[in-house]
């Protein structure tokens, strides 16, 4: 018989107010000294001091995460933490910073390398309270079991995966991403698109699933140009924080496929930011897989206006070439070539993306070696 199962983090707080939750949490997990993990640029914009006025007790803090950062930061902050002799770890930030907070809360009380802990299952128990708070709409890394980290000796992005990382509490406010600058705005927000789209088309997807990433689709196509084109449009900030959860939710239980696999080997050697490698492979790695799932595709055709063919593969196509459209609007950058990679890269990518089965095993079209280089070089 088969079945599916459904997770996110223990309890999410949403809404404009919903910050003021932090004072309740830090009171039910009797949190005397947290850690705040977060980057530099949360703290320049002054967004940290949101959460900063809200707590009674001390605190430390790691704000060195970097942007695509790298499995060794982990045991950095790790260091911190014991250092500082901290009982809990807040995270505030994008999904880098959410992502070193998951495995610093799991891997603090652990013995081994972190590498160790790389693959599905290799966290065996978490005692440390991990409360999670994003600053950016796109990651979903609030409510999902991942974290996915840069392995700088093998120039690839790795994941770790495990029930430990779901975080006991998450605080998705509007209030904290005013200040995210339009082009994270925009790489973000797409990759909440992506994250929404793959778990719409996964081989693994069930009707729960289903209706989260329809709804953030929606959400996102409406929202994203205007918190990009105004960012202090709380609407449109909530909107997207809302769709960012919801595809969060979606992909961290049916998964994602090709377009994230394909994007693991730009980020890892070229520094690529995760956002912007999804966008920028989305459209050739969709065009591929339409073969696989066109009706799945024609549906959200269908929904958002761009096509009602009786053709579910005109449809599926016409999607595609929105998407394209979308991306462009919001200035992403398109084509291989616009970071310097070339023909010669291709074999050394597709070798790469290949190793990534966790992820290619949801997707709705079975890709060879051959394929993968082949969609690599279509988005040259």
């Amino acid at each position: 018989m088969s079945f599916s199962t459904f997770k996110s983090a223990n309890k999410l707080i949403t809404g404009q107010t919903a910050l003021q939750y932090l004072v309740q949490a830090m009171t039910d997990f009797n949190v005397k000294k947290p850690l705040i993990v977060t980057d530099y640029g949360v703290v320049h914009s002054g967004t940290i001091q949101h959460v900063l006025d809200l707590l009674t007790v001390e605190y430390s803090m790691f704000a060195e995460v970097k942007p695509e950062p790298e499995l060794e930061q982990v045991q950095d902050c790790i260091d911190v933490y014991r250092a500082e002799a901290c009982d809990a770890v807040f995270a505030v930030g994008g999904g880098s910073a959410l992502d070193i907070a998951k495995c610093v809360a799991a891997l603090a009380g652990q013995t081994g390398a972190i590498h160790e802990f790389v693959g599905t299952d290799k966290i065996q128990s978490r005692d440390i309270p991990l409360i999670v708070i994003p600053t950016t709409s796109g990651t979903g890394s609030e409510v999902t079991n991942i974290a996915i980290l840069s392995d700088t000796a093998n120039k690839m992005k790795q994941g770790i995966v495990s029930d430990y990382l779901l975080p006991d509490v998450a605080i998705v406010s509007p209030v904290m991403s005013v200040s995210c600058p339009a082009s994270v705005t925009a790489a973000s927000g797409v990759d909440a698109l992506v994250h929404a789209l793959e778990a719409y088309i996964s081989v693994n997807r069930s009707d729960l699933t289903d209706a989260l990433a329809i709804q953030a689709i929606q959400l996102i196509v409406e929202y994203l140009p205007q918190a990009y084109a105004l960012p202090t449009n709380l609407v449109a900030r909530e909107k997207m924080a809302t769709a960012s959860l919801m595809g969060g939710l979606a992909f961290g239980n049916a998964g994602v496929g090709a377009v994230h696999a394909l994007a693991y080997p730009l980020g890892g050697k070229y520094k690529m930011a995760h956002g912007v490698s999804n966008a920028l492979m989305l459209p050739y790695v969709l065009k591929w897989n339409v073969l696989g799932c066109a009706e799945r595709l024609s549906h959200i055709a269908d929904l958002l206006n761009i096509s009602k063919s009786k053709n579910p593969q005109k449809n599926a196509e016409e999607l595609v070439e929105f998407l394209v459209k979308f991306c462009k609007q919001l200035n992403l950058p398109s084509g291989l070539t616009h970071f310097g990679i070339g023909a010669d890269d291709i074999p050394a990518l597709a070798a790469e993306a290949i190793k990534v089965e966790r992820l290619l095993k949801n997707n709705p079209r079975k890709l060879s070696l051959a394929d993968i280089e082949a969609i690599y070089r279509e988005a040259l």
